[in-house]
């Protein structure tokens, strides 16, 4: 039994080839594409249920390949950069990917990259399952479907986001540091520093933004966030 379908995009061969031998002896059926008009067309073609995704690549870079699938898909994207440099990481984040990894890197890695990301975004399946869920005036957040609506509508949102909003809205007027929020939102697979929540916070304030009076995503200077309900 496959354990999903995986999209490799890097137009480094070898590398290809090596993620592929990994992801198989696990389970994982892997599509490959060496150029990013290639994984653009894969993506479309295949419908993975995760594109691993190299930034530096011809035709297209990894930036236009992330713009090209988050115009209309949600699906997990773990970007691979050279660089390891803050700009490319915090880029990557507002564009939709879900995590990054750095060249070079462990293939263990990887893999379990990949089963961390994939396993925070599936659905659980329904049937007798509870319902996890929160509602505020004008919000609901379900995680069992993984759907946000705001005054009554759906709102795109990807996993991540809407798991960081999920667990500060579980939890109203707690403080969160940033570095709580990475281990108990992004796992400990996560390796990431604190400014990838806060570029999450700021997508999500723009989904957010002048709702309700009711509650509000806040800013604890020097400490963290909180989801701050009104008593």
């Amino acid at each position: 039994m496959s354990m999903g379908k995986i999209l490799v995009a890097d137009d480094d061969k070898n590398i290809c080839e090596l993620i592929r031998l990994y992801l198989e002896k696990e389970g994982y059926t892997v599509t490959m594409a060496h150029d990013g008009e290639a994984a653009v067309e894969a993506f479309f073609a295949e419908n993975p249920d995760l594109v691993l995704l190299d930034i530096m690549m011809p035709r297209l870079d990894g930036w236009q390949v992330c713009r090209e699938i988050r115009k209309k898909s949600n699906t997990p994207i773990i970007m691979i950069t050279a660089k390891g440099e803050t700009f490319d990481k915090v880029l990557g984040l507002e564009l939709g990917a879900d995590d990054y990894v750095v060249k070079p890197f462990d293939t263990k890695e990887i893999v379990a990259r990949i089963k961390a990301v994939l396993r925070r975004s599936a659905s659980p399946a329904s049937g007798g399952q509870e319902v996890k869920e929160v509602s505020y005036d004008k919000l609901t957040v379900n995680m069992t479907r993984y759907e946000l609506k705001v005054d009554g509508k759906v709102v795109d949102t990807p996993p991540k986001e809407l798991e960081l909003l999920f667990h500060l809205a579980s939890n109203p007027n707690r403080v969160y540091t940033r570095d709580q929020l990475l281990d108990e939102v992004w796992g400990f697979e996560y390796y990431g520093d604190s400014r990838t929540v806060d570029v999450h916070i700021k997508r999500l304030r723009e989904k957010l933004e002048g709702v309700s009076d009711q509650w509000n995503l806040k800013t604890v200077w020097g400490v963290g966030y909180k989801f701050e309900v009104k008593e």
